[in-house]
């Protein structure tokens, strides 16, 4: 379930994993898969702290608010529209709450996700930087300050709210994680 998150560029922002079922994240518009975030991140994590950091990453920007869809209309089975709603229809929402964990095998469904998310949105790289003197990190657009960035990053280590199924974490988390 993506919360929300301060950013110095546009405010409060939605940031998280929004399908148990996939390791695809979403950052307001922007949505890519965990493996690229973790990578980018551990190779942040290795640069020189007294020098600027550049990298960039594949994912996909949907445009139109109505083409990402409802995430609450689509969790509570309701309303099935946009990119969510068409991953909700193939993967529902589990009838049991406690089953509601992120699953550590979300990159089985890579190419399903990639797939689904091809209607309604335009492939891009998203640079991926951080400022040596403001300390400031950027994910394309969105701008963070290093603690609000450090949150993005516990919460993916964490498995975001609902946490990772069984407390068992991919491998490109736990080599973010050890960076």
């Amino acid at each position: 379930m993506p919360l929300a998150f301060e950013s110095i560029t546009h405010g409060t922002v939605a940031f998280g994993f929004f399908n148990i079922d996939s390791d695809m994240l979403l950052l307001d518009h922007c949505f890519f898969f965990a493996n690229e975030f973790c990578r980018s991140v551990k190779e942040l994590n290795s640069a020189d702290k007294n020098k600027n950091f550049n990298t960039s990453f594949a994912g996909y920007f949907i445009e139109k608010q109505e083409d990402i869809g409802d995430l609450m209309g689509a969790i509570h089975g309701i309303r099935f529209t946009g990119f969510i709603g068409d991953t909700y229809k193939r993967y529902p929402f589990p009838s049991d709450p406690a089953d509601f964990k992120q699953k550590s095998d979300g990159f089985r469904t890579r190419d399903e996700f990639t797939e689904m998310i091809r209607t309604y949105a335009r492939e891009r790289h998203f640079e991926f930087r951080s400022d040596a003197d403001s300390e400031n990190i950027l994910i394309g657009e969105y701008g963070f300050t290093r603690h609000g960035f450090a949150q993005l990053v516990n919460y993916v280590w964490e498995g975001g709210y609902p946490r990772w199924l069984d407390g068992k974490r991919p491998e490109y988390v736990l080599a973010m994680h050890n960076s």
